[in-house]
């Protein structure tokens, strides 16, 4: 009984935020809203749940980096178009089912990672810059109060990723740090290392600043293979049975 009771974890607390996108999605999935459906605007959305409007902001934030809604300046939020959507959701579903692995989500990490910061290189807007930039500073606060500075962390590299303008890639990467999100708190509670990642960070912007695409690319290889190897280091050899190099 007592190996049984090991196989049970402690249930997750959701957020506000959560409970909407759940609603939302399950809208979309029975066919209540449609591709091309615009949303009501954030007051009657906040008016209609009962929730504040940060929540609600959260909530369309979080469905946009998934695929289920897009964002048109001026004209509101609808609708994802199915195209898209189906190839982000059958490719996200399999990065799901490779959940326990985090090794090999780390290894996808490392192709992406690296790609988004030389296309943000490339194409970030100065107002971008400006709001990675504040991240930055926000998270060097959080470091100096003894905070992890992690929803900082996460809020940089999803500002870095939406800069890409790549649709795919901003919601793959979204939905890979979802999973990443237990690793990521684990590695920011190490002595130290929320100072090498906003120094990481800050290398990462500088670069971006520069329109230098190679060196954006390196630093954050670097900054995820550092990473990793302050999580793994000596498991690699050991799930796999083999003996180390």
């Amino acid at each position: 009984m007592r190996e049984k009771l090991k196989l049970f974890k402690p249930v997750k607390k959701t957020r506000v935020y959560e409970e909407i996108v759940v609603k939302v999605k399950e809208m979309i999935e029975q066919g209540k809203l449609k591709s091309g459906d615009q949303l009501p605007g954030e007051r009657e959305l906040s008016d209609v749940f009962r929730v504040s409007r940060s929540s609600v902001r959260e909530a369309l934030r979080s469905l946009e980096s998934k695929g289920y809604l897009e964002s048109r300046q001026g004209d509101g939020t609808y609708i994802a178009s199915q195209s898209v959507e189906s190839l982000v959701n059958t490719l996200a579903s399999v990065i799901s089912s490779e959940k326990d692995s985090q090794m090999e989500l780390f290894e996808m990490r490392r192709l992406i990672e690296p790609q988004l910061a030389y296309l943000a290189a490339e194409r970030a807007t100065e107002e971008e810059i400006a709001q990675m930039e504040e991240a930055l500073v926000l998270q060097e606060e959080a470091i100096a109060r003894g905070e992890t500075g992690t929803e900082v962390d996460k809020a940089f590299h999803y500002i870095m990723a939406n800069a890409t303008k790549n649709k795919v890639l901003l919601r793959l990467a979204d939905h890979m740090r979802d999973l990443l999100a237990e690793s990521r708190d684990k590695y920011l509670q190490v002595e130290g290392r929320p100072d090498k990642s906003i120094a990481r960070h800050r290398q990462v912007l500088d670069a971006i600043k520069a329109r230098d695409a190679d060196l954006a690319a390196q630093v954050m290889r670097d900054h995820v293979q550092d990473i990793e190897n302050c999580l793994f280091a000596g498991n690699y050899h050991k799930e796999r049975g083999d003996a180390p190099a």
